[in-house]
């Protein structure tokens, strides 16, 4: 990308900013990290060790002061701060990135981006699970037609934790938006979405199974599509024993796959996009399987190459939408309908009802 870089503001140094937003957008040619905001010194001190030319600002309002210095706006703070900055960001008249879930309701997300489009400004939606080695490689099966007719959609997002972390994540304040419904619930309803279209009917569970746990961390969800296609998910904290990440099963095939995608925890590690030689590459004995009529724990199936993740793909669109050159990658619209599956699912967990939309 040709130009001078797009100067970037980054609200938050915790996870999410320090291992996906920071590293991914210092890796994305025509962006540069200018500065981030946090209050913590040790994330202050944190930040100047990895980015040895970012500036450090306390609080968003010095951010907004010099908005002008800057091109681009990412919040990556606590899900309760997202509207409120988001809002700021808008008016501001910069472009924002906002991490998922966008808000609390899919009434917020509409009307930031209703916002957004008064002040002609960019309004993107963090959705990096879509540019995970699994799903890239479920949707060209899919795209393929591989499968045939897809008539259910499994997918699992589960980890053994047994004692919670605390937090605001585990808080059962409503305010903080919190629990497992909200957090990888946004991500398997919006790859449920992207693949297989808009939802018309929700049925949900949603548990309390830890000893101090305030919030839902063993969660079920059943989605109806208008295609017919059965999306079964399930986000958990509490599985002692991993299932697939997906079962696909259609007229002419299944796909199976265990694992998760290794970008996280290669960003976890310290690794970084673009001095890594193999990016977001799987090991073959992880590749996942296509067949039927056997299980493919047996044997069953051929091993399908999983496409390498790619979570500089979003961030390398959000540069080209902020210049003009390209479209938005992941929209408020889009995280708007995510929204309204999780409010029916919560909704349907509470009253014990199926919900339609």
């Amino acid at each position: 990308m040709t130009g001078t870089p797009l100067r970037v503001g980054l609200i938050g140094y915790g996870l999410a900013g320090s291992v996906f937003h920071a590293p991914l957008i210092a890796a994305t040619d025509g962006l540069v990290l200018d500065t981030v905001v946090t209050s913590n010194p040790e994330r202050q001190e944190q930040a100047r060790a990895e980015f040895t030319d970012v500036r450090v600002a306390s609080t968003p309002d010095e951010l907004f002061e010099r908005a002008g210095e800057l091109d681009l706006i990412v919040i990556a703070s606590p899900n309760k701060t997202h509207v409120p900055l988001a809002t700021a960001a808008i008016e501001a008249g910069l472009p924002v990135v906002v991490d998922k879930p966008i808000s609390g309701t899919a009434a917020e997300a509409r009307e930031l981006a209703a916002l957004a489009d008064e002040h002609g400004v960019l309004l993107s939606v963090f959705q990096n699970r879509r540019w995970d080695n699994d799903f890239l490689t479920l949707r060209k099966l899919v795209a393929d037609g591989a499968l045939g007719d897809v008539w259910r959609f499994e997918s699992r997002f589960e980890r053994w934790r047994p004692q919670p972390k605390g937090g605001w994540r585990e808080s059962g304040d409503p305010a903080e938006i919190g629990g497992l419904l909200y957090d990888l619930g946004s991500h398997v309803v919006d790859q449920a979405i992207t693949l297989f279209g808009p939802v018309t009917e929700v049925y949900a569970e949603a548990v309390v199974r830890r000893e101090g746990a305030a919030t839902d961390d063993d969660t079920f969800l059943a989605l109806t599509h208008a295609n017919g296609v059965r999306s079964h998910l399930y986000v958990s904290a509490t599985t002692a024993q991993l299932g697939p990440r997906f079962r696909v099963l259609g007229s002419r095939a299944g796909f199976v796959k265990y694992g998760l995608d290794p970008q996280e925890a290669a960003l976890r590690d310290g690794a970084r996009p673009g001095t890594e030689a193999a990016w977001g590459v799987e090991e073959e004995s992880l590749w996942g399987r296509l067949g039927a009529g056997e299980s493919p724990v047996t044997g069953g199936g051929t091993a399908v190459e999983t496409v390498p993740g790619d979570y500089p793909a979003y961030y390398a669109a959000v540069a080209a939408a902020v210049r003009g050159t390209g479209p938005n990658p992941v929209t408020a619209l889009e995280a708007a309908e995510t929204l309204d599956v999780l409010e029916a699912a919560r909704r349907s967990a509470r009253d014990k009802v199926t919900v339609t939309l």
